[in-house]
């Protein structure tokens, strides 16, 4: 019988064996050298050696220094495209949540299907883009005192931390590329409008405790053109608002009407606002 495999799964020594089992006994698929220290009482030094030594024997994929992914045994490439994302986004990225696009995909506010897994991070990216384990990811930074407004949800498990429905629309407007756009922040907008567990106090609440200009502009004009938000949010939302004017769709034309009084310019086509 001929075997067409791309890994070679080079012998394993005794404590080799013993830390892989171990691992995948508890379920992790991302390790780090600090599990070799914990788990084994190695000095970093050591437990870096140990995991380079089993990247190359072809049990461990390397995803970026420090952290490797356990190959699976039925894997035929060493570059195999990782299952689920999440769980990786959550080691490479922490602390921080998956959001943006993938966050609306999840809870069901668009019909737009993204290949690329958007994060939120406390952590300094040298980059917003990355290719890891044949996995896309774009990342958007952020402070730590800003991560909040979540849910926790277990895969492979992996506590995975998720903007719950209210994060997802406030990041949105705060940012709309992180959704896909402006044309795609109004339609995710319409459909939370749509949802039963939609709140307009919390997303006013939210918008409060991030504290961002264009939070607040943007979401007194949609909230008053889409959502129909009550009169006593606009009003807390209006008082927010400095003077300037900000573009709808920052990646847009810098031309369209001037909506004073939250400061906005509709740069997009306003039948879509309807």
């Amino acid at each position: 019988m001929q075997i067409n495999s791309e890994i070679i799964h080079a012998g394993l020594s005794q404590i080799e064996r013993l830390f892989i089992d171990n691992m995948l006994g508890k379920g992790k698929e991302i390790i780090k050298s600090e599990d070799v220290m914990t788990e084994m009482s190695f000095s970093k030094q050591r437990s870096n050696l140990m995991l380079s030594k089993l990247s190359r024997k072809g049990w461990l994929q390397r995803l970026k220094a420090g952290i490797y992914r356990i190959i699976p045994m039925g894997s035929v490439s060493g570059n195999s495209i990782t299952e689920n994302s999440w769980p990786v986004a959550m080691e490479l990225f922490s602390p921080g949540y998956i959001g943006g696009w993938s966050a609306a995909e999840q809870l069901d506010l668009t019909e737009q299907i993204f290949n690329t897994t958007f994060v939120f991070t406390a952590t300094t990216q040298r980059k917003i883009n990355h290719l890891i384990a044949g996995v896309h990811f774009r990342t958007k930074h952020i402070e730590e005192k800003n991560i909040f407004g979540t849910n926790k949800i277990w895969n492979n498990n992996k506590l995975i931390l998720i903007s719950d429905i209210h994060r997802t629309l406030i990041d949105i407007l705060d940012d709309p590329s992180v959704g896909g756009g402006g044309r795609a922040m109004i339609d995710i907008a319409k459909a939370y409008s749509q949802k039963k567990d939609a709140k307009f106090e919390n997303l006013w609440s939210y918008s409060e405790k991030l504290n961002h200009g264009s939070v607040f502009k943007r979401l007194g004009f949609i909230g008053e053109k889409v959502l129909k938000m009550p009169i006593n949010l606009l009003e807390s939302l209006h008082a927010k608002c400095k003077t300037g004017i900000i573009l709808l769709d920052p990646q847009g034309p810098k031309s369209g009407n001037v909506y004073n009084r939250w400061g906005i310019r509709v740069n997009i086509p306003e039948d879509d606002l309807k």
